[in-house]
């Protein structure tokens, strides 16, 4: 009787799935869907980085150190981030991803509103922990989604779409905050950044439907069922799991440890106005990195033919053509260089995101993808997010009376090491993918 119960359960099941599938195979809704978290991850990178163009102006303001400035863009900010990521993407594997999703892009966006009316270090630290603390429960449930919507065969390009939102959030966020914060100063742009996501959050609500989880087999029931900690020593039986999430991290300590200084850089270095500094990262960043992510996963997906490996050789070769663009970036003197070694730099580093996801999707369980990007993520941003950012301030502090006047230019150079590691590490990664057993 109770095989029989369990027989008459599975098929219903199975009907239900059957629909539902083929509601999220609809091509036109798909595509929707995809816009819709895309431009919450866009909203996640304004609020994000928003901080990169105005920390000069907040310094100037509240007397900060740039050991401050990186404890503010990194470490603070990515320990909330990364941590309350993990237990919001266990649930995002058992209940609905898209209410997760709207209730942390309404909270991100008014902690960023919130930002501006900090009177001193202490009060706009606490913001921009609220800040991580929302976007905690962006990326995990998003990834998931995409999983379940986009077949195998177009998931490397479907990710990396998505992952374009991140450079399409920079371009926004810093030509609009260089604008607005020259007109306005630093406090009214964070009130008008943050507002908007509020707004979209309602859209998002009420728009996008959560898809069925494609797969319901036992293996998929098993990780629903399982505890944190076992799902996350789980993960790392899956290789090449954590060499890609190491690749990844020692990658994004070079491009936060860089990228959360380009605004002070150019600024203190150069001597180049805010606004124009915000319309020049700008394209450099924002177009420069959506089409290398976009790259990324379509070059991936249209010459990979079945082998996961190529994606990350892709990723390897790709990072490693960065490092000489980063000594020009750094040491030339010429502003058309500069900006243009950065653009060329962005195209081959964001190649990595959407690649990487779509491998590690494609190792685990249909029940396990929103951890398996929450495990990701956070030991990609523990190490990149959180100590690109604090140790370039840390070394730029201390490096001070040396270097008086280009201490940040010395600071930041130490990141090309951390290029070069990520890039053999991808390669590592890419052989132990297709090593026997």
């Amino acid at each position: 009787m109770k095989c029989r119960q369990q027989s008459i359960a599975l098929e219903l099941c199975t009907l239900q799935g059957m629909d539902a599938i083929t509601h999220q195979q609809t091509s036109s809704y798909r595509k929707y869907v995809l816009f819709a978290l895309t431009v919450v991850y866009v909203f996640n990178f304004i609020d994000r980085q928003i901080l990169v163009i105005l920390q000069e102006d907040i310094k100037n303001d509240l007397g900060l150190s740039d050991t401050q400035l990186g404890l503010l863009s990194g470490f603070t900010f990515a320990i909330f981030y990364v941590t309350l990521g993990l237990p919001i993407a266990k649930l995002a594997d058992k209940y609905s991803r898209k209410r997760i999703i709207t209730v942390s892009l309404a909270l991100w966006s008014a902690m960023t509103a919130v930002s501006g009316f900090a009177g001193n270090f202490i009060h706009i630290l606490l913001a921009r922990i609220g800040v991580g603390v929302g976007e905690a429960g962006g990326s995990p449930p998003a990834h998931s989604m995409i999983s379940d919507y986009f077949s195998a065969k177009s998931r490397a390009t479907a990710l990396s779409i998505y992952s374009m939102g991140i450079y399409i959030g920079v371009l926004v966020g810093l030509l609009v905050g260089g604008f607005l914060a020259a007109d306005l100063g630093w406090r009214n742009t964070f009130y008008l950044v943050g507002l908007p996501g509020i707004t979209f959050a309602l859209i998002f609500n009420f728009t996008v439907k959560e898809p069925v989880r494609t797969t319901t087999n036992q293996q998929n029931q098993n990780s629903d069922q399982q505890s944190l900690l076992v799902a996350i020593r789980r993960l790392f039986q899956y290789k090449p799991f954590g060499l890609i999430s190491f690749a990844a991290a020692f990658h994004t300590f070079a491009t936060y440890g860089m990228g959360n200084w380009h605004g002070s850089f150019l600024v203190r270095l150069h001597g180049l106005p805010i606004d124009l500094v915000g319309g020049y990262l700008a394209l450099a960043i924002g177009v420069g990195g959506a089409i290398g992510s976009w790259l990324g996963g379509y070059v991936g997906d249209k010459i990979s033919k079945g082998d996961q490996s190529v994606y990350l050789k892709i990723v390897s070769i790709s990072v490693a053509l960065s490092i000489p663009l980063e000594f020009v970036y750094l040491f030339a003197s010429s502003t058309p260089v500069l900006i243009g070694s950065l653009f060329f730099i962005y195209v081959l580093w964001s190649t990595f995101l959407g690649p990487s996801i779509s491998v590690i999707h494609g190792l685990v369980p249909t029940g396990m993808r929103a951890i398996s990007s929450a495990v990701f993520f956070f030991i990609l941003n523990l190490i990149g997010l959180g100590l690109g950012p604090t140790v370039v301030g840390i070394v730029s502090d201390l490096i001070e009376p040396i270097f008086p006047v280009d201490s940040l230019r010395w600071a930041m150079a130490i990141c090309i090491l951390f290029t070069a590691t990520g890039s053999w590490l991808y390669w590592r990664s890419a052989n132990r993918l297709t090593a026997p057993s």
